[in-house]
């Protein structure tokens, strides 16, 4: 057993197999990893095509040293009986089988979920596809902007002259983090039952459930979500606003309290408040563009600093809009150490602390870093 699959966590003693690629499924193996299962890693003989994504981190990819950290990789070539026979054998004692193969795929290699958890009825399996595992739309191949388009998402981001990508890989994320909670939940099924259950994610249904609010606003509502750049659609004043020095800060006003403060204490002009244009919420938005003059008017003559300074003082909650360099010296900002193939890197670390802890990861594995070990241990008996 390699010294990756020693560590301890609350996962310590979960064996978990993973066939995947890319993003979705190494997202979700990667955070069982961070809590202690052992992962074993299953990359395609050339590797999962995400560690050339780019070579940002010392020659590495950004995406497989945030993905992979803690995992054990082997190259196999399923195409091949002695590889499948492998894969078959480490599945028979593992906990969790995830995979993200094409819809049909898993099946025609032998690797069947309902077929795997017959044979072994403890198994959790999880099946990440772009669109389910049925539906006329089941065999499409699906990236995510591709699913951030077919969503609906990239129409409610964006400003009004254009639609948006948003910035980061958000269907692959949401659907790996909602294979994460389904396998934690089946495993605590399992506790009870004895018996594991199949997860199936896509990435067009977990973005579609995030999608809930402008839904249910389009389908009782009547009306659709305007793009607004930084500007909430249907509260106001809420965006970014610049100020003297060319810097901006995102503020947002919660209720009439609030917004009375604003006037008084960041305005300085208190009669706003109870212009009949402003009083209240709905007309704020109705009239947002006069709203947004007073406050340029104001915000325009001050520091950012200034800005920040009165907000504040009137307990108004606030944001700056940053750059990744204000990122990086963000005085929140949480960090954690990995090793990689080229070196230790920093990555920004989880967004969960457990009894006020960062995690310590383990390192990210350079292709088939323990091909011979897994194949010397999970080997045929003699």
């Amino acid at each position: 057993m390699s010294d990756v699959a020693k560590g301890g966590g609350d996962l310590a003693g979960l064996l978990v197999v993973s066939l995947e690629q890319a993003v979705a499924a190494p997202y979700a193996s990667g955070r069982l990893a961070d809590a202690g299962a052992r992962v074993i890693k299953l990359e395609r003989p050339e590797g999962d095509f995400a560690r050339r994504y780019d070579a940002d981190v010392n020659g590495e990819s950004a995406y497989f040293v945030w993905l992979n950290r803690g995992k054990e990789s082997i190259c196999v070539d399923l195409h091949e009986d002695a590889d499948r026979a492998l894969v078959r054998r480490m599945i028979e004692k593992a906990d969790v089988f995830i995979q993200n193969l094409a819809p049909g795929k898993a099946a025609g290699l032998g690797l069947d979920p309902e077929r795997l958890r017959a044979d072994h009825p403890r198994l959790v399996t999880c099946s990440i596809s772009g669109y389910g595992e049925e539906g006329p739309f089941r065999d499409l191949k699906a990236y995510d902007l591709l699913v951030q388009a077919e969503s609906g998402l990239s129409s409610i981001t964006g400003t009004p002259d254009g639609m948006a990508r948003v910035g980061v890989s958000v269907c692959d994320i949401a659907a790996g983090m909602t294979a994460f909670q389904g396998i934690l939940q089946a495993l605590i099924g399992r506790g009870a039952t004895g018996r594991g259950r199949h997860v199936s994610v896509s990435l067009f249904h977990a973005l579609a459930d995030w999608m809930n609010v402008p839904y249910l606003q389009f389908a009782y509502g009547g009306r659709t979500p305007q793009r607004m750049g930084l500007a909430h659609p249907s509260i106001a004043p809420y965006g970014d606003y610049a100020c003297a020095d060319g810097k901006a800060v995102l503020f947002s006003i919660q209720n009439e309290a609030e917004w009375e403060a604003f006037c008084a204490r960041v305005l300085e002009r208190p009669e706003v408040a109870h212009d009949p244009r402003f009083a209240t919420n709905p007309a704020r938005v109705e009239n947002r563009g006069a709203l947004d003059a007073v406050i340029a008017s104001v915000f325009g003559a001050l520091e950012r600093d200034t800005v920040i300074a009165r907000l504040e003082a009137a307990r108004i909650a606030y944001g700056r809009v940053s750059t990744l360099e204000d990122l990086a010296r963000h005085p929140q900002l949480r960090t954690v150490a990995v090793d990689t193939p080229a070196g230790p890197a920093t990555l920004l670390a989880p967004g969960a602390l457990l009894d006020g802890e960062t995690p310590r990861l383990g390192p990210v594995p350079a292709r088939d870093a323990h091909g011979a070990a897994l194949r010397a241990e999970f080997a045929a008996p003699a």
